[in-house]
């Protein structure tokens, strides 16, 4: 297995590392097709990628299929280069995968974790889920080639460090990076977790999608942009905390200390306080029944009425739905996005819920911000976070962004 060392990224010529990164996008790509799209020469190119196949970076993958002349030769980023570790971090959920260099998951696990316990407990987790990875494929520390991770909050990309995050008490000036040091000796890239969405929805697309934007509905709410093919973060991370746009100035009280957001009245948590609140107040007899049972009613519960044709369930799911849409209403209007794609646990609201949001999008957007925009749900399933932090990962390390 050739792996690379944290200082050996930085090493390869700005060619070489462009021809990484392209191969990278592309998984499997001929040498004409790849100099067409970067603009070299074959000489160029032809040295680029020797140089990287001798040094076990570049393997070739087999034949395409002949399109009227010599059958092209594929080329692909080694599978001996290593493993490329990645963690997703919810509000309420962990997840840590092995990767190989093209994003193929190897091996996962996963946990319910609450990260309001503080970087020490959850961390602890981190570190002992992603060893017991390695252990699992019989792989020693020095076999992870670069790891990225997506937390639940504002992120200073270039530090590392989370930036005052809401949901996330004790983290601020918390080094991730740092304190994962002792588990891998390889660069560390940390980012919003909504960011990895984004660079995960745009792998799976190979570049294609420009402009456009990853709305994750879960405990909280919030943005990953893409402009103009890149992840835009802002100038301090902030970029997308869209959560905390105003929706109702005589709405509740939000954690933020404002009142009205859009985080407050439509995420996850508001969604199972309105069913409690009418549970309570006898509205509907399926959710009170649910609640006396169970203890406690969650958005899973809501959902669940709403297939059992409970109305108040959903009114309570067309509320969420359009006061979301109000938001993205306005941030169509002023990016005028290709698509929208919406991820986190709130999206299994169903069918009612997303309707909901293109209604109110299409009825407050100008006609002409919306006459070619998508909005759907992702296609990326349980492990589209996992995918983005490996993405993170290795975009970071091939470009040698310092970590």
């Amino acid at each position: 297995m050739t792996v690379l060392t944290v200082g050996r990224w930085a090493a390869f010529s700005a060619a070489e590392r462009e021809v990484m990164e392209a191969v990278f996008w592309e998984r499997d790509v001929s040498r004409s097709a790849l100099a067409a799209q970067m603009g070299y020469s074959k000489s160029k190119l032809s040295a680029a990628v020797s140089g990287l196949m001798t040094l076990g970076v570049l393997e070739e993958r087999g034949v395409h299929a002949s399109t009227g002349g010599r059958r092209a030769e594929g080329l692909g980023l080694s599978a001996e280069l290593g493993v490329v570790a990645a963690v997703d971090l919810g509000a309420t959920s962990l997840s840590v995968a092995l990767l190989t260099p093209t994003l193929d998951v190897l091996s996962s696990l996963s946990e319910d974790t609450d990260v309001r316990q503080g970087p020490g407990p959850v961390m602890a987790r981190v570190k002992a889920l992603l060893r017991k990875l390695l252990t699992l494929q019989g792989l020693q520390e020095g076999a992870v080639l670069a790891l990225g991770m997506g937390v639940p909050g504002p992120v200073e990309f270039h530090s590392g460090l989370l930036v005052n995050p809401p949901i996330m008490p004790g983290w601020e000036g918390f080094s991730i990076r740092d304190d994962l040091a002792g588990v891998v000796d390889a660069p560390v890239y940390v980012d919003n977790d909504v960011n990895i969405v984004a660079l995960a929805e745009q792998w799976h697309a190979r570049r294609t999608l420009q402009n456009f934007f990853v709305i994750k509905v879960g405990t909280g709410i919030g943005c990953g942009i893409v402009c103009n093919g890149a992840v835009y973060r802002g100038v301090d991370g902030a970029a997308g905390d869209v959560g905390h746009i105003l929706v109702d100035p005589l709405g509740p009280r939000c954690h933020c200390g404002n009142v009205g957001c859009v985080e407050a009245m439509a995420a996850g948590p508001a969604i199972a306080r309105a069913a409690t609140l009418a549970a309570q107040a006898g509205e509907s007899p399926l959710l009170a029944e649910w609640l006396h049972t169970q203890g406690r009613l969650d958005p899973p519960d809501v959902a669940r009425a709403a297939r059992e044709g409970d109305p108040v369930a959903n009114a309570i799911i067309q509320k969420s739905g359009l006061l979301i849409g109000q938001m993205l209403a306005a941030l169509v209007n002023f990016f005028n996005p290709s698509q929208i794609v919406l991820t986190g646990g709130v999206t299994r609201m169903g069918p009612l819920w997303l309707a909901s949001i293109r209604q109110s999008v299409y009825q407050r957007s100008l006609a002409l911000s919306t006459r070619h925009i998508e909005i759907r749900p992702s296609s990326l399933g349980e492990h589209g976070g996992l995918i983005g932090a490996g993405a993170l990962a290795m975009l970071s390390s091939i470009r040698a962004e310092s970590a």
